[in-house]
């Protein structure tokens, strides 16, 4: 995985929290958290890591790219798929160490590799514990993407 070299750095907790410089903060294993929402409905459609390429891949190509913890490598977002994510919008929170792309999705609009629009598909219901219902979403399409 790649370093922080594309990004600033904050000297202060003052400076990361209400400055203007990106320096986003990367865990241990080199990893930010994404959330990713539908930039129109403001629909949560996944959570997913970026690294250092992968996000400064996403800033200059305006396109979503994420790295698959799963199998150890970037990976661009409905690049098999065609669901592409052209973001409209990237935050980060204030501390730096997780951003919020606000995407517009090519193709059917799905996001989650099993089918449907958004990975949120299932809900647990409060005082059942191991239990999921299903949201009542149904698949978009029956591809499986990346």
């Amino acid at each position: 995985m790649s370093s922080n070299a594309p990004f600033g750095s904050c000297s202060s907790k003052h400076e990361t929290e209400e400055g203007t410089v990106f320096a986003p903060k990367f865990d241990g294993n080199g990893l930010i958290t994404a959330v990713t929402t539908d930039a129109r409905t403001g629909e949560l459609l996944m959570v997913a890591w970026m690294n250092a390429e992968a996000l400064a891949r996403t800033i200059e190509t305006g396109e979503a790219w994420y790295w698959s913890r799963s199998r150890n490598e970037l990976w661009h977002k409905g690049d098999t798929s065609g669901q592409i994510q052209t973001v409209v919008e990237l935050r980060t929170d204030c501390d730096q160490d997780t951003v919020w792309l606000k995407v517009e999705v090519a193709g059917d609009g799905g996001c989650c590799h099993v089918g449907y629009r958004s990975c949120f598909y299932r809900r647990v219901p409060q005082g059942k514990p191991a239990t999921l219902e299903p949201t009542g979403e149904r698949k978009l399409s029956a591809s499986v993407q990346k």
